[in-house]
C-alpha cells in the first residue's frame, strides 16, 4: 500500500507576521517556518497506518515548493516518512495550482490513498484536497476526525461537519482531509532530524510531470489588522443597522 501525504511549508505559529510596507505580502526574512499542522496530522495518520499494517505500506511526503522547502521534508522523514519528493515550483501556490500539480504527482506514483490537511493555516482555504479529488475522479473524504480500515481496500472516515459527526464509507483509492481531532502528531527527535540530513530528498519539476499550472487566484494587496477595539454608543436600534451596513469593517 502507498500513501502520499503532500504539505505545505507555512510560517511558524509562534511567529509574529508582518507584512510588507508596500503591502506585497510578507516579511519573511527572518521568519521560521514549519510543516503546516493540519499536513503533519495527515504524517503521523499515516504512519499510525504502516505500524498497523506492517511494512508493506510507504508512506512519502511531498512538497511544492523551491530549496527552502527541504528542510520541512527532512523533518517529515524524522517523523517517519520513508520518502520525500520536492516539486520544483516557485509560481503562486493558490489552490487550483497545487491541486494540478498533485494530480500529476498522484498519476506518476499511483497511490491507493492521498492524506492531507483540511485547509493551510495561511490561507485558510480548505480547497487543495477538493480540488484534487475532483481532477483525480477519486472518493474523497474531508474534514476526517476518524479513519478505520473496515475492508483492505474500504475505510469507514467520521467527518467533523457543523451539525456533528458524519460517518461515511470510502473505496480505495481516495483522497482524504485530516482534521485537528484525528490525533496529535508525533515530534521529530534530534538523532532522527541528524539522521534526516543525510537522506536524499528526490526533485523533480513541473516540465517533469508535464503540467503548467496557472494560478487561478491573484494577490492585490496584504494589509496588516490591528487586534484593538473601538466601542461606539448609537442612539437606536436603526443607526446601529446603518453603520453595520455602511461602516462596519470586516477583518
Amino acid at each position: 500500500m502507498k500513501i502520499l501525504v503532500p504539505t505545505k511549508r507555512v510560517p511558524s505559529t509562534d511567529e509574529r507576521v508582518r507584512i510588507r510596507p508596500d503591502g506585497s505580502g510578507i516579511e519573511d526574512a527572518s521568519l521560521a517556518y514549519m510543516i503546516n499542522p493540519f499536513d503533519a496530522i495527515a504524517l503521523e495518520e499515516a504512519l499510525q497506518i504502516r505500524e498497523q499494517r506492517g511494512s508493506n505500506v510507504e508512506v512519502t511526503a511531498i512538497g511544492i515548493g523551491n530549496a527552502d522547502f527541504e528542510s520541512e521534508l527532512r523533518t517529515a522523514l524524522a517523523m517517519g516518512a520513508d520518502r520525500a519528493l520536492r516539486v520544483d515550483f516557485d509560481g503562486c501556490h493558490d489552490p487550483w495550482s497545487v491541486a494540478q500539480t498533485l494530480a500529476a504527482v498522484v498519476r506518476r506514483e499511483k497511490p491507493d490513498l492521498v492524506l492531507m490537511g483540511k485547509q493551510a493555516v495561511d490561507d485558510d482555504a480548505n480547497q487543495a484536497g477538493q480540488m484534487l479529488a475532483g481532477l483525480l475522479d477519486w472518493p474523497q473524504a474531508t474534514f476526517a476526525s476518524k479513519i478505520e480500515f473496515v475492508e483492505p481496500a474500504r475505510l469507514s472516515v467520521a467527518r467533523e461537519t457543523d451539525r456533528g459527526l458524519e460517518t461515511i464509507l470510502i473505496r480505495l483509492p481516495a483522497v482524504i482531509t485530516t482534521d485537528l481531532r484525528l490525533n496529535e502528531p508525533r515530534y521529530a527527535s534530534l538523532p532522527a532530524l541528524m539522521k534526516a540530513k543525510k537522506r536524499p530528498i528526490e526533485t523533480i519539476s513541473c516540465q517533469d510531470l508535464g503540467v503548467s499550472p496557472e494560478p487561478k487566484v491573484r494577490l492585490v494587496r496584504l494589509e496588516q489588522v490591528t487586534i484593538d477595539r473601538t466601542c461606539e454608543r448609537v442612539a437606536d436600534a436603526a443607526e446601529l443597522v446603518h453603520k453595520l451596513r455602511y461602516e462596519a469593517k470586516v477583518i
